[in-house]
């Protein structure tokens, strides 16, 4: 029996993080989404977001908000 790919999940999840951070004026804080931490690297891997430390805690941001 063929295993069944789980990528196609991954991507619409990833989609709806990007949609999430647009929606939130591109950034968030990272304690507060709700994405598995698979589809956050996923999305630094392809250089889509950053995360960063500003000393009050992590933060998710597009790449594209500057």
């Amino acid at each position: 029996m063929p295993r069944k790919s789980t990528h196609s999940i991954a991507t619409d999840q990833s989609s709806l993080c990007l949609q999430y951070l647009r929606r939130c004026g591109g950034s968030a804080r990272l304690c507060s989404i709700n994405f598995s931490l698979s589809v956050i690297q996923m999305l630094v891997n392809q250089r889509k977001v950053k995360i960063s430390n500003t000393g009050a805690g992590f933060f998710i941001e597009l790449e594209d908000a500057k």
